[in-house]
């Protein structure tokens, strides 16, 4: 399943996208919209900052802003960030893999095949989904 924080950072990003103008985005603009509780959004919002693909402004006309265009941003990068691990388990992992402690031979082990599967279907769609996608913009 999706966690709360991943919902909750497409969400921003998405309203972050189709926001008009070259301002910075509020946090309580975002989370008032999106019904994110706020203190739980600043801190996606800080962790999308930090691995780059939000910018952020101090000050009294501060906020968030994309630091690409939307159409730039492949779900791909949002995923690991907040989410992790795409893969559903560690042996199958690109990024994180690790072996399975309870499987002697992965290569003939039919939940390894079945997860690589999943794996590269899940990559697919998120390769081929960018924030302009989510967001129509």
């Amino acid at each position: 399943m999706l966690s709360k924080k991943t919902k909750y950072g497409l969400k921003a990003l998405t309203f972050i996208a189709r926001s008009e103008g070259d301002s910075p985005v509020q946090v309580g603009e975002i989370a008032k919209s999106e019904q994110i509780p706020q203190k739980f959004l600043e801190g996606i919002l800080l962790t999308l900052r930090k691995s780059g693909i939000l910018g952020s402004k101090k000050g009294k006309h501060g906020g968030y802003y994309l630091r690409q265009e939307p159409s730039e941003i492949k779900m791909t990068d949002v995923m690991r960030v907040l989410e992790g691990p795409i893969a559903m388990i560690p042996c199958v992992s690109l990024n994180y893999y690790e072996k399975c402690y309870d499987c002697p031979d992965e290569h003939q082990c039919s939940v390894h095949k079945l997860m690589i599967e999943v794996r590269d279907n899940t990559l697919q769609v998120f390769r081929n989904t960018t924030l302009a996608d989510l967001s129509g913009v």
